[in-house]
């Protein structure tokens, strides 16, 4: 252990001081150009100034001299101002005054479009924005925001003639396959030979920061409505499972109660019939019974519990009470939720025929067309002229089940029955998969 630790101390000592070193290079570098691009300018106004006259030579040396003093002490501010900004200065890139960003977003392009604008809206000291959206462009000036506040001398301050006062942003989006890439421009309003004479005091590393920040922040917060809304999705599923799993571990006791004291009667009366009743109960509670997976039931399984609840009530109601069914064998895979045939069954049974004197009929019927299977029980009862109105709790949780469970695939549609009564109409998908939740 010791002997590695005395390699890993060895191996930092040697590694660490060219770290720091390339560092000092590249701000020394950075500086030294600026120097000698003002040099040799100088240099080359004072070769034409001594041909015409050798003291205006002289001139141009002096005030040569204080310039480069005042370039030198710009150059260190600008570095300083760009070590605030970046943190450091291992990047060669963070030095320069024009600074470029791709940024991939995983929105169309009209929203990305969108999203770049109000990010370079919000920049401070943004104006004169031309904003081209049938080409995805953005152009945009900036004015020069002093960080020090010094504003002596305003345009003849020999500080402001080394440091950028103009300076631009160009920005683009170039369109993917459902995503997007960003293209961030910030430099100087000049041609780059600038570059060699001025600074621009981290101006548009800052820029190019915050607008790159702004847009982070922005796709951050949709994230975080997208997980928020899909987690309140998932909870509204899961509570309409259990709401569905407590319905469908409940049979209604009076129906369960008077069932059975029919079927009790019967024995004594009429044995056959009682013994009917009781094949038709229990082939009722089998199908009643709660799932344990959440895979959707079928229409042929539904048929067939709304078929025992209707013979049930057949036997206990005599003549006054028809059934009529027609529904292909082709349809009867049709996935379909739980209890929701049984539902509007029961709503025929109690809204329409119960209230009606004299007899009635059910009808349960099925239809494909085109890519939609039509399930429609009606009945000639007292219709909507009734105290129903097809407003009820039930047909509300039918119509919001079809909803979870489908989306706008399929529909609860009511219609009056010719020439009295009701018909409802549930309209799904002819294929849906088999393992989807059902609520």
């Amino acid at each position: 252990m010791p002997g590695d630790f005395r390699f890993r101390a060895d191996y930092s000592r040697q590694h660490f001081p060219n770290s720091v070193t390339r560092t000092v290079i590249k701000r020394l570098f950075s500086v030294a150009r600026l120097v000698l691009a003002w040099y040799l300018l100088f240099l080359a106004l004072y070769a034409v100034a001594d041909w015409f006259w050798s003291p205006l030579g002289d001139a141009v040396t002096l005030v040569g001299l204080v310039t480069i003093v005042f370039v030198v002490i710009r150059a260190y501010s600008h570095l300083g101002r760009v070590q605030l900004i970046d943190g450091k200065l291992s990047a060669a890139a963070a030095l320069t005054n024009r600074q470029i960003r791709q940024i991939e977003v995983p929105f169309e392009a009209d929203e990305a479009f969108d999203l770049l604008d109000a990010a370079i809206r919000e920049l401070p000291g943004v104006d004169a924005i031309d904003s081209v959206r049938s080409h995805l462009q953005i152009r945009a000036s900036t004015r020069y925001l002093d960080p020090y506040g010094i504003k002596l001398l305003g345009r003849y301050n020999p500080l402001s003639w080394v440091v950028s006062q103009h300076n631009r942003i160009l920005a683009s989006v170039v369109r993917g396959d459902g995503t997007s890439r960003l293209v961030l421009i910030c430099e100087p309003a000049f041609a780059p030979w600038s570059n060699w004479l001025q600074v621009d005091d981290g101006i548009n590393l800052q820029n190019a920061e915050a607008i790159t920040r702004t847009i982070a922040l922005q796709l951050s917060q949709r994230r975080r409505s997208e997980q928020t809304a899909a987690t309140q999705t998932v909870t509204e599923k899961e509570l309409a499972i259990a709401r569905l799993s407590l319905l469908q571990a409940q049979v209604e006791p009076h129906f369960l109660y008077n069932t059975l004291a029919s079927a009790q009667y019967l024995t004594r009366t009429d044995p056959a019939s009682a013994d009917a009743m009781l094949g038709h109960l229990i082939e009722y509670l089998r199908h009643s019974l709660p799932r344990t997976d959440r895979a959707l039931s079928t229409l042929g399984v539904e048929l067939e519990r709304s078929r025992a609840y209707l013979e049930i009530l057949k036997i206990r109601m005599g003549s006054r009470l028809n059934l009529q069914l027609d529904v292909p064998d082709e349809l009867l895979p049709t996935p379909l939720p739980p209890m929701m045939l049984q539902t509007l069954v029961e709503n025929a049974i109690k809204h329409g025929l119960e209230p009606r004197p004299g007899d009635g009929t059910i009808w349960i019927f099925g239809r494909r067309n085109d890519r939609q299977v039509a399930v429609t029980v009606a009945d000639d009862g007292l219709g909507f002229s009734g105290a129903a109105d097809g407003s009820g709790i039930g047909l509300k949780n039918v119509r919001e089940r079809l909803r979870l469970v489908y989306g706008a695939a399929a529909t609860l549609t009511l219609a009056a029955n010719f020439p009295s009564g009701a018909a409802a109409t549930i309209s799904v998908p002819a294929t849906f998969a088999q393992d989807a939740p059902h609520v």
